[in-house]
């Protein structure tokens, strides 16, 4: 700030000089504008309008959910076929109650006075203990050569005592799906047996899991690159106490994961997909994504949320208008496809285009490019005008659930693949050894890999430790 006596003395030095110091004033008063601008912009922005996560809304602030209100009633609709518990016609056991004496008279009742009763079913669980099984193998003289032969013990039992598939593979369930800590996994076995394996037989299991399921990851990660879509994104993980990234490829019925230590191009190219995949791959619009060729779709969940924000912070129309549009294309395609139809008329999507390219158009018109400023490098542009220009640069990838049904409106498969592992890392705190993440990630990757496909899991991981695993189907 100047003092009194500055201003005086630069007012008596003449009106250049005064003219100097106002340029100067307004400068830092343009960029300090600007400033406050991009930090207002920074805190209007939530999951909502941005790619923030939920998480970072904070407890106070609730956001309003782009998802739109069906007009349905609460609860179950008609025709669903609903979760009532079933009837029994073969109960395992029955308790039967009689009455002893009348209840109006007090007369002793006996059996043959039996005239009707009524029933009720109570569904619990058994009393939960484990079970030892002792293998035998039998040793026989032959009457002829007086030769012994012993029979063989069973592939998966090797050890004098040892736990068995079904304690393996719940284990695994535990700590690898449902993310427990290995201590609160042990906690519940014991809670819930009397017994669990320590630490160190976790670990074991977990590395035998991982060994046995190499071929079935191989063949998964065939499976996606045959795919005629795949939808890929990646987040940060903690590993090793420093910041690396888990990537994910999926279709509807597989899945893939792998960690590497860098986000861009390397580090999608380790998954084994790209840049083989000769499909249509499904993302946001990061730039190392954009860098391979062929067909590509991008999230339309990412620019509603960016509309979004363009429309409530600059209360510009075509934002919002460019939000109902998507939103009627993707209701048209939802129709069709209820209908089953396997394409929407190509009068129709031509409309649809052509209305996409007026909303841009009329954006771009109230966005013009910023004017040189005579230094390197381009301008900076507006979040609206970098918006438009993806827009309208990338119509085809915006668009094209339009064209082929195949293709998702958004990416929300993927990432809710890969929001459990910001779940995990809540728990954990991330891996501590390397070989932690990499167990984790082939293991993941079958689990949700059965679980889109239907199968049961705990059945499917207690094949992975008597003979081989069970295969899911691996078309993708």
């Amino acid at each position: 700030m100047l003092t009194r006596d500055e201003i005086l003395t630069v007012y008596a030095a003449g009106p250049e000089a005064v003219v100097a110091l106002v340029e100067q004033l307004q400068a830092q008063l343009l960029a300090l504008t600007e400033r406050v601008v991009a930090l207002e912009a920074r805190l209007a922005k939530d999951s909502h309008n941005s790619h923030q996560p939920p998480a970072s809304d904070g407890l106070a602030r609730k956001t309003r959910s782009l998802r739109q209100k069906s007009g349905k009633k609460p609860g179950g609709q008609p025709g669903h076929p609903g979760s009532t518990l079933r009837w029994s016609e073969h109960p395992d056991r029955i308790v039967t109650y009689a009455p002893e004496r009348c209840a109006q008279c007090g007369t002793s009742l006996a059996a043959d006075h039996e005239i009707g009763c009524e029933r009720r079913q109570v569904i619990d669980l058994p009393p939960l203990q484990l079970e030892v099984t002792e293998h035998r193998v039998l040793r026989r003289l032959c009457p002829c050569c007086q030769a012994t032969t012993q029979a063989a013990f069973p592939p998966f039992v090797t050890q004098p005592v040892q736990y068995g598939p079904g304690v393996k593979a719940l284990a695994v369930y535990l700590t690898q799906y449902q993310l427990l800590p290995w201590e609160r996994a042990g906690e519940l076995l014991a809670d819930l047996f009397g017994q669990a394996p320590g630490e160190g037989s976790l670990a074991t299991f977990l590395s035998t899991c991982f060994t046995r399921l190499e071929p079935l990851e191989a063949a998964i990660r065939e499976g996606i690159r045959a795919a005629p879509v795949a939808q890929m994104d990646e987040t940060g993980v903690r590993i090793a106490g420093k910041t690396r990234w888990l990537h994910y490829v999926g279709t509807a019925t597989l899945a893939l994961y792998a960690w590497h230590p860098k986000r861009g191009r390397e580090g999608i190219e380790a998954v084994g997909v790209l840049p083989e995949f000769a499909g249509t791959r499904v993302h946001d619009a990061w730039a190392p994504y954009l860098s391979y060729g062929g067909a590509y779709a991008l999230c339309n969940a990412h620019l509603l949320r960016e509309l979004t924000f363009i429309a409530e912070r600059t209360q510009q129309a075509w934002a919002g208008e460019l939000i109902d549009w998507l939103r009627v294309m993707k209701a048209a395609v939802e129709q069709a496809q209820a209908a089953g139809t396997t394409a929407l008329p190509a009068v129709e999507r031509q409309a649809f285009e052509a209305r996409y390219a007026a909303l841009v158009s009329a954006g771009l018109e109230e966005n013009p490019a910023p004017a040189a400023t005579g230094k390197r490098g381009r301008p900076k542009q507006s979040p609206a005008k970098n918006l438009l220009d993806r827009l309208g640069q990338h119509q085809g990838a915006v668009l094209a659930f339009l064209h082929d049904f195949a293709v998702p409106f958004d990416n929300n498969r993927a990432e809710r693949d890969l929001r459990m592992m910001k779940v995990q890392q809540k728990i954990s705190g991330g891996f501590r050894p390397p070989t932690g993440a990499s167990h984790f990630c082939r293991i993941r990757g079958y689990i949700v890999t059965l679980r889109k496909q239907g199968c049961h899991v705990l059945t499917a991981l207690q094949s992975i430790f008597t003979d081989s695993p069970s295969l899911p189907v691996l078309s993708g």
